[in-house]
């Protein structure tokens, strides 16, 4: 068994060849893939999320994808969970990990950290449900005790006003002082190299155009119809791009043509938005086009 294995993370915008190049990257270096991706978690979701078929797989073992069902919340506890399995299976199966960050933002609290959450008693989330059944006046008596805190959280967001109210009642202290006296502890406890897919912002938009009407052909329309009957339109995952505009044309707002092309704008101001993010929020990222960085992966 190694002492220790190689692992290095993948990031880029949506559409850019995450996938293909993770999976040569894999055969290449032997190793497992962890994908941090906040819709290929999810079970049955498979068209919108655009995840990787199991023939795509080329039987490469991938963590992080169909571990929960579209109506199973998470967060980035749920990432860390998945980190550790997928480290400590890489290690005792003498392979490396590659780490793919769909959602970059999961990747950077694996490196910088986040806090542990205090234990929740019973009585206390009986307590915290009875303030929630009044949202707004739970919103807004947490905002008067901590302004700072709640300034990041919208005033419908239930479950981020659940753990914050959870926490308020379970220590009697403010959720900012709480995480004062509790820092971030990283999760990743090694500098590793992440390799930063450069593409052009013409190509990228050709692809998404190209993408979504795949998913289109491939059933995307009839999956959301699927996930609707079963889940309703309550779970976070179904206000997802790809998902949320495919209601509407359900609802008759959009016809096909206009579907794709809602898909497909929202999807590259995603594109942008996640670009932006991956360049202010990592260091020394080695960055190239997915050939260069394939040469590199080898």
């Amino acid at each position: 068994m190694k002492s220790s294995i190689k692992q290095f993370a993948i990031i880029g915008s949506t559409a850019s060849g995450k996938t293909a190049l993770s999976i040569s990257a894999a055969k290449n270096l032997d190793a497992y893939i962890l994908s941090l991706d906040s819709l290929s978690i999810y079970k049955e979701i498979d068209i919108a999320s655009a995840k990787p078929s199991i023939e795509e797989r080329e039987g490469i073992v991938h963590f992080g994808i169909d571990v929960l069902y579209p109506n199973q919340q998470f967060d980035v506890t749920t990432y860390i969970k998945l980190y550790k399995e997928a480290y400590n299976k890489a290690k005792a199966d003498n392979k490396n990990l590659i780490i793919v960050g769909g959602t970059s933002f999961y990747l950077k609290m694996l490196i910088d950290g986040i806090s542990d959450l205090p234990t929740i008693s019973n009585k206390i989330k009986e307590k915290t449900k009875e303030y929630l059944a009044n949202l707004p006046k739970s919103y807004d008596m947490l905002k008067a005790i901590d302004p700072k805190y709640m300034s990041h959280i919208d005033s419908n967001d239930n479950y981020r006003i659940e753990k914050a109210m959870n926490i308020y009642l379970e220590t009697s202290i403010s959720p900012t002082k709480y995480f004062d006296e509790n820092p971030p502890l990283p999760t990743i406890n090694e500098q590793i190299p992440i390799y930063q897919i450069d593409i052009d912002r013409a190509k990228l938009r050709e692809r998404i155009s190209l993408r979504t009407k795949l998913m289109i052909k491939d059933g995307l329309i009839d999956e959301v119809t699927y996930l609707e009957r079963r889940y309703t339109r309550t779970p976070n995952c179904m206000k997802s791009i790809g998902i949320k505009e495919t209601l509407d044309f359900l609802d008759g707002i959009y016809d096909r043509d206009l579907l794709i092309e809602k898909i497909t704008t929202n999807t590259a101001r995603l594109a942008k938005r996640q670009a932006t993010f991956n360049n202010s929020q990592f260091d020394s990222t080695i960055l190239g086009t997915v050939d260069e960085l394939r040469l590199k992966l080898r």
